[in-house]
């Protein structure tokens, strides 16, 4: 697996219907590996609605710690 739970990840495109923009930032709640390699993302608006959306590997990068 590319990722593990509670990393934080960028998405790499945008989902217009469910109001995620590329660049947007998520922390990864599930990591799935069956039936295929998929990550559950939740992502926290700024007015504390949270939404959760599943992503393929190529979908998301993992946001580095500076």
């Amino acid at each position: 697996m590319k990722f593990s739970e509670l990393d934080i990840v960028r998405t790499k495109k945008d989902i217009p219907e469910e109001g995620v923009k590329k660049g947007d930032i998520g922390a990864i709640i599930i990591a799935f590996s069956k039936p295929n390699e998929a990550y559950e993302v939740e992502f926290v608006d700024k007015d504390n609605n949270s939404k959760q959306l599943v992503f393929l590997p190529d979908e998301i990068e993992r946001v580095e710690e500076t």
